[in-house]
């Protein structure tokens, strides 16, 4: 058991990095990261909306996913830029528990919303005629709904095994938001040896949607194969190809995150860091940048936009 225990009422939040030196452009970094992430992953429901040959079941959770991507990221950076604008790195307790929830609800909706999107390209692929019978509006708006309220509702036990800690033998959260690997280091109370827990729950938040991923592209692969023209296997390999960047991308960031032993949280920032920064601006790119369909849609909007203006004038 740690020593010096106290009873906490607030934390002290030691942010990105202490270098004096490095703190503006810190800010300006974080500052612009936030601004492009707000854009691109508004801008990608809007056009969602916005044009019709985007109302597919694909696009509209690809609008769930942007919104979550905006909600976590907010969650966190947005205690960065305070920190910097009022000089200020304490949280109170109520309010690091209500970050971490709201994080972790975000973060898992995110991937359970990928998992859905997998099942909609495997049903793409391997079940072509019968696509729009399967994924329907019903269908599309309970998936959706069910990844929402999941969501939420798998953070509980570790929200409560949180609550649970009776004390801490400091008060200092070596990071830039309160999650719950530094709030489990921080911890004097025997709730640690729960932490088991922990590692269990990972079965429901990170494995099983990825097991539930990989078992999709089994398929998805497997039917592309017995493709006999090599147009329709390329076609057919285009129609995953975006997911499958933005899911090897977010898995490959997560594994780096909590599978590689700890070394210190340094490490752990940065690639948290990437996860809740960078990610969230690589999705709507890739979607952008990989798929003609937004390219096109985004070209009309313009155009209507450019002759709606036009006209007025």
């Amino acid at each position: 058991m740690k020593q010096n225990q106290t009873i906490i009422t607030y934390f002290i939040i030691t942010g990105i990095s202490d270098v004096p030196e490095i703190q503006a452009l810190i800010f300006v970094l974080v500052l612009l990261i936030y601004l492009i992430i707000l854009v691109g992953n508004m801008g990608l429901p809007l056009l969602v909306s916005l044009d019709s040959s985007l109302h597919t079941p694909m696009y509209f959770f690809l609008a769930n996913l942007s919104i979550a991507d905006m909600a976590y990221s907010t969650v966190t950076l947005h205690k960065i830029l305070l920190m910097f604008i009022t000089g200020d790195n304490t949280m109170l307790y109520l309010a690091c528990m209500v970050q971490f929830y709201l994080f972790a609800s975000f973060s898992g909706h995110g991937l359970f919303i990928l998992t859905v999107m997998s099942y909609d390209r495997y049903v793409a692929v391997c079940r072509p005629m019968n696509y729009h019978i399967i994924m329907n509006l019903k269908i599309c708006l309970l998936l959706a709904s069910f990844c929402w309220i999941f969501g939420f509702i798998q953070v509980i036990p570790y929200l409560c095994l949180i609550v649970r800690i009776s004390c801490y033998s400091s008060n200092m959260i070596d990071h830039f938001f309160c999650d719950l690997v530094p709030l489990i280091n921080i911890s004097c109370s025997d709730v640690i040896l729960e932490s088991l827990n922990f590692i269990q729950g990972l079965s429901i938040y990170i494995i099983t949607p990825f097991l539930l991923t990989f078992i999709s592209y089994v398929f998805i692969i497997s039917a592309i194969m017995k493709i006999r023209s090599s147009f329709g296997r390329r076609k057919a390999f285009y129609t995953c190809s975006s997911h499958l960047t933005v899911i090897t991308l977010l898995y490959t960031t997560l594994i780096l995150q909590y599978a590689i032993p700890n070394n210190g949280l340094g490490s752990k920032k940065l690639f948290s860091l990437f996860n809740t920064a960078m990610v969230p601006i690589l999705n709507p790119l890739i979607y952008s940048l990989k798929n003609k369909d937004v390219k096109s849609a985004f070209i009309k909007v313009i155009r209507k936009w450019k002759v709606e203006s036009f006209t007025v004038t």
